[in-house]
C-alpha cells in the first residue's frame, strides 16, 4: 500500500481506503497517523459513553483508538458504500459489537464523514444509533 509519508499527496479515496484497511487488519495503533495535527472530530452520544464527544488533535485520535478495544468487542463491521466528493467522503456501514462492561450487544447502521486535506484526515464525524449504544452500556 502507501508508506505513511506518501499520504501527503494521496487523494481522499486513497486515505479513506487506507483507514479502513488498517481498521480491518487491527492496526488501531497506527490509525492516528492518517489524521492531521489539528482535527474536527465529533462522535455524538450519551456523556456516559467513554469515547463520545469532540476531539481536536491527532493525539486525541490516538487515545480514542487505544481505549476503544477496552470497551468494545467487535463482532462484525462492514462497509456498504463509500461516496467521495472532492475532499469529503462518507462511508456507510453496519456494525455489531459487544459492550464489555455489560455483555450487551450494540448493533447499528452508521455513517462516517471524513474530510481529507493535503492527504490527512482533518474532519471525522460518526453517526450511529447513540440511544442503542447508551442502552447497551446500561443507561436508559
Amino acid at each position: 500500500m502507501f508508506a505513511v509519508g506518501e499520504f501527503a499527496v494521496a487523494g481522499t479515496r486513497a486515505v479513506v481506503d487506507e483507514f479502513y484497511r488498517r481498521l480491518e487488519e487491527g492496526e488501531l495503533s497506527t490509525l492516528h497517523e492518517l489524521f492531521a495535527e489539528r482535527i474536527d472530530w465529533e462522535i455524538y452520544g450519551s456523556e456516559d459513553v467513554p469515547w463520545v464527544g469532540r476531539r481536536f488533535t491527532r493525539e486525541a485520535a490516538a487515545e480514542f483508538f487505544s481505549i476503544l478495544p477496552e470497551h468494545l468487542q467487535m463482532e462484525d463491521f462492514s462497509i456498504e458504500r463509500i461516496l467521495v466528493d472532492g475532499e469529503d467522503a462518507v462511508a456507510f456501514a453496519r456494525m455489531r459489537q459487544i459492550v464489555k462492561a455489560t455483555g450487551k450487544l450494540f448493533e447499528s447502521p452508521c455513517a462516517f464523514h471524513f474530510t481529507v486535506v493535503d492527504g490527512k484526515i482533518s474532519r471525522y464525524v460518526t453517526f450511529e444509533d447513540s440511544l442503542a449504544l447508551a442502552r447497551a452500556f446500561g443507561h436508559q
